[in-house]
């Protein structure tokens, strides 16, 4: 059986407990940090002038061409990791070095205000017309 759906989730999001563990969730950031040994990679992201660190497992994208400071996209289930916090397992590790990050942020928040519209347009169609 496939995963469900991931969501997008800004990188600050991630580690704030909004993410629960085992969701499917997409995210980004710079490559500070790689350990093969380890299968474990760093990406960072910068919000509200604080840096934001989203810890991935790489076991299942090696082998691969870390690129330290190139962006990536991320494709993976969280987990819980002792000593790490949350981590995400990746299925697909994308680099993307040249994307314009203020845009995807922007076209992320305009995904997600569609999903919301959509939503409460599809609640207010399943609710029965009063009869009168």
């Amino acid at each position: 059986m496939l995963p469900a759906a991931a969501v997008f989730r800004f990188p600050w999001e991630v580690n704030t407990g909004s993410v629960q563990e085992g969701e499917s969730v997409r995210t980004f950031g710079r490559l500070v940090c790689y350990q093969p040994e380890e299968s474990r990679a760093m990406l960072s992201a910068q919000h509200a002038s604080k840096e934001h660190h989203v810890t991935v497992h790489t076991l299942f994208v090696e082998p691969f061409n870390p690129i330290i400071g190139a962006q990536y996209i991320v494709l993976g289930e969280t987990e819980n990791a002792e000593g790490v916090g949350v981590m995400v397992r990746a299925r697909v590790l994308n680099c993307v070095d040249g994307v314009n990050v203020a845009l995807l942020q922007k076209a992320i928040n305009e995904q997600r205000s569609f999903f919301r519209e959509r939503e409460c347009r599809q609640g207010k169609d399943e609710q029965p017309a009063d009869a009168t």
